[in-house]
């Protein structure tokens, strides 16, 4: 099982969106040097949305290759489509991942039977192991704790990423399912208390930009040692916040770009940081001291 951090990393592109596959793997060294536990490639944070699907794959075959086996790859494969979902996930098997991350399906909102039967499908119709990915306030559908808990009987759904920030929620989640699900958190300001609970550890956004400190977070977290997590955590507060001032990836992109790691392109339609909040960011990064 894979536990503590695991960036949800940014998909680095040239300034005419094309990506930036140098950068990308300077990105990901970044991260082995900084102690993250795993790359989560492609997920919505990668732009996922607006890669094609030779693009998504691609990115996915190249981050397996570069990281040759140094720290294993979470691959993005979720899709509102089933048979989409299924072909991501078989093209990542099939690059060496070592587990994929699926989104539930935004936009057509199906029940929690429909939800049930979408997984369920993925995961017998591709052996390799599977993370769950609940985050309503992007995808206006809400994957329940009764319906995870039924998706938990399947063998190679392995976790779910838990994105709500309702404590309680992850809470129950680890009570009912912690014993055959990781269950990692997917918020940030909420990250370290879900792991100090039973969580399995953060997949994060702000990683992206403070790995040593996160992966230093969640090993303190993980290890019950309250007092100095909250003293990272308390660094690491403000940066949580000022990372969504506008949807994400816009601030975390920005913020690497600032720092020299990546260079500025973003895909329409998301647009590159409002200049109303660039002192904030910047703020923040100082008082993360990073």
């Amino acid at each position: 099982m894979i536990t503590g951090s695991i960036v949800a990393l940014v998909t680095p592109m040239h300034v005419d969106g094309s990506v930036d596959w140098s950068a990308l793997g300077r990105l990901m060294d970044l991260h082995l040097e900084a102690g993250t536990s795993a790359i989560g490639a492609v997920g919505t944070t990668g732009e996922s949305s607006t890669l094609d699907a030779a693009e998504h794959c691609e990115v996915i075959k190249y981050c397996v290759t570069h990281s040759a086996g140094r720290i294993p790859i979470v691959a993005g494969t979720g899709s509102n489509s089933t048979r989409e979902a299924i072909y991501f996930t078989q093209a990542a098997a099939g690059a060496g991942a070592d587990a994929c991350l699926l989104v539930t399906p935004y936009y057509n909102r199906p029940t929690q039977q429909g939800l049930y039967e979408h997984f369920k499908s993925i995961a017998e119709a591709v052996d390799i192991p599977q993370i769950l990915y609940n985050v309503p306030g992007r995808t206006a559908v809400d994957l329940a704790n009764d319906t995870v808990a039924r998706l938990a009987e399947i063998g190679n759904i392995v976790g779910i990423k838990d994105a709500t920030g309702d404590l309680e929620r992850g809470r129950e989640l680890i009570e009912r399912c912690g014993s055959v699900l990781a269950i990692y958190s997917g918020d940030d300001p909420t990250a370290m208390e879900l792991m100090l609970a039973g969580g399995a550890g953060n997949i994060s956004v702000t990683a992206n930009v403070a790995p040593a400190l996160m992966s230093q977070l969640c090993a303190l977290a993980s290890s019950g040692e309250r007092e100095q997590a909250e003293a990272i955590n308390r660094r690491l507060s403000p940066l949580n916040h000022a990372l969504f001032l506008e949807p994400n990836p816009i601030p975390v992109k920005w913020a690497l770009c600032q720092r020299g790691v990546i260079g500025g392109g973003i895909r329409l339609p998301l647009t590159s940081l409002d200049d109303q909040y660039h002192a904030q960011v910047l703020k923040a990064l100082e008082t993360a001291r990073i």
